[in-house]
């Protein structure tokens, strides 16, 4: 089993029961490439049906210039709550969201140079 995005292909690795693993083309025994999908079942009490909760992960060796060391990690993580009901043209609208939020000049920067007033 494999995920493929922007031309980059993870292949599964590991399986949990609530977890998958996967490594990229570019994870050697120094470098990392790995994305993790994990999911938490909703938890209902009497007054409420619960939140689904699922997460993605992604490690990524990158090489640092100007830095004490040659290389690092950088970690994007991603968790998503949602009420047990939900309607999917109401998360697609919330996904679409983020991810134009996530790939937008104003995120790029806030990452970048860590900034927060626009």
């Amino acid at each position: 089993m494999s995920l493929t995005f922007n031309t980059k292909t993870y292949t599964a690795d590991g399986f949990g029961s609530d977890a998958v693993a996967y490594i990229g083309a570019a994870k050697t025994a120094s470098t990392k490439d790995d994305l993790s999908l994990r999911r938490q079942r909703p938890k209902q009490t009497e007054a409420f049906s619960g939140l689904s909760r699922t997460s993605a992960k992604m490690t990524r060796t990158l090489t640092l210039t100007g830095a004490k060391t040659p290389t690092g990690d950088a970690i994007l993580s991603v968790d998503v709550a949602v009420p047990v009901g939900y309607a999917g043209a109401d998360v697609d609208a919330l996904l679409n969201d983020m991810g134009a939020l996530l790939s937008s000049a104003s995120f790029k920067a806030h990452v970048k140079a860590q900034q927060i007033n626009f």
